[in-house]
């Protein structure tokens, strides 16, 4: 294939966010001084009255310490179930891409995952691979120009996209036609799969597991993802060789656990065994969107009509409780100790939790409809 390159070459990236180059360079446009957040009920009513969620930010929220005390109390607990999902994932990116691979994570979710998919393969196939981090915006599509200077520095390369987990699955069909919209601009196939720790919502062929089990970095924003906002894209701030725009939260360092997060994980992996994760991996992976089928009884039960307004799994439940504005909560069990932090937000911000028992997922989030 070849790469229909624009005529001049997308320019270098500034150095962006907490992580080290090493870990991962961020290709984003840094808008500190050029955007303030909103508050999320502004927010709330813009994004249901026609605005796009990319073009604003929310407030960062800010956990209380019995809320961290959890954190770092799940990061404990289930640092060697990630490590191992980790490992799965990355056996099979490096089966089917082969060593020429770029792992190339969706901010800022898929960051964390990233990092640790990278240093997983550094330890235990002594492979240095490039890690970037890109914008992708569900209703807009990919960063091209950040994937147009990928290729650019690693022409011969297969790209490996990386998010934490699926939800209902909008990322995953915004990815695989953005690789599509790609194609036909630039003559050039790249592969959509998407690789995630958790895969609850059966959209993906390379995961880690489908149970839907707590990511730590799921419970916090910034302060778990190298101190990146919400990627924005938004014309006034965006220009045509621009990548997409983040925050950088330099004044919350303080705070920061995206090093402790990685640095816990990747502690785990000298006890794997790369081979016995190899013969874990799901043989046959089909794809069933499954988790689709909850949704549908959710929006006939409770008369939804857009829905948008659902957020389901762990990760997704998690980010409605710090950044939008809930109406309910839906668990299929209670007593689920994945839930811990998820019924501590819930009651920290008086939102009320219902059990759902058909829920495929361990939980779904259901945003209030403004009138």
């Amino acid at each position: 294939m070849i790469l229909r390159i624009p005529r001049q070459p997308i320019p270098d990236p500034l150095p962006m966010g907490s992580y080290c180059p090493q870990d991962v360079i961020f290709l984003l446009k840094n808008l500190n001084g050029l955007i303030q957040e909103t508050d999320l009920k502004t927010r709330e009513r813009l994004i249901q009255s026609g605005g796009h969620y990319s073009e604003m930010l929310p407030v960062e929220y800010q956990p209380g310490e019995e809320y961290l005390r959890l954190f770092h109390q799940s990061l404990r607990e289930s640092s060697s179930k990630v490590a191992e999902a980790v490992g799965i994932a990355s056996e099979q990116i490096l089966h089917r891409n082969g060593p020429q691979t770029v792992l190339v994570s969706l901010a800022r979710a898929g960051t964390p995952i990233g990092v640790l998919i990278k240093r997983y393969l550094f330890e235990k196939r002594n492979l240095t691979l490039p890690h970037y981090s890109i914008s992708i915006i569900r209703g807009r599509g990919m960063d091209e120009n950040a994937i147009l200077y990928i290729l650019q520095q690693h022409p011969n390369h297969k790209l490996q996209f990386i998010d934490g987990w699926t939800g209902k699955g909008a990322i995953t069909k915004t990815l695989q036609e953005a690789c599509r919209d790609f194609e036909q601009k630039y003559g050039y196939k790249l592969d959509g799969d998407l690789a995630v720790l958790a895969d609850p919502g059966h959209c993906v062929k390379t995961f880690g597991t489908r149970e839907d089990f707590l990511i730590p970095s799921a419970c916090l924003n910034a302060t778990v993802s190298g101190l990146i906002s919400r990627t924005v894209l938004r014309k006034d701030l965006i220009g045509e060789r621009d990548f997409h725009g983040a925050r950088y939260y330099q004044e919350l360092e303080a705070e920061n656990v995206s090093s402790l997060f990685v640095d816990t994980v990747s502690e785990q992996f000298k006890r794997l065994d790369s081979e016995e994760l190899w013969n874990m991996r799901p043989k046959k992976p089909e794809v069933t969107w499954k988790g689709q089928k909850d949704l549908e009884l959710i929006q006939k039960t409770y008369r939804i009509g857009d829905i948008n307004l659902l957020k389901p799994g762990l990760g997704e439940t998690t980010r409605v409780l710090l950044r939008r504005l809930p109406e309910r909560i839906l668990v299929n069990n209670p007593d689920n100790p994945n839930l811990k932090h998820i019924l501590l937000l819930a009651k920290d911000r008086q939102v009320p939790v219902e059990i759902f028992s058909e829920l495929t997922y361990a939980c779904c989030g259901v945003i209030k409809q403004l009138p």
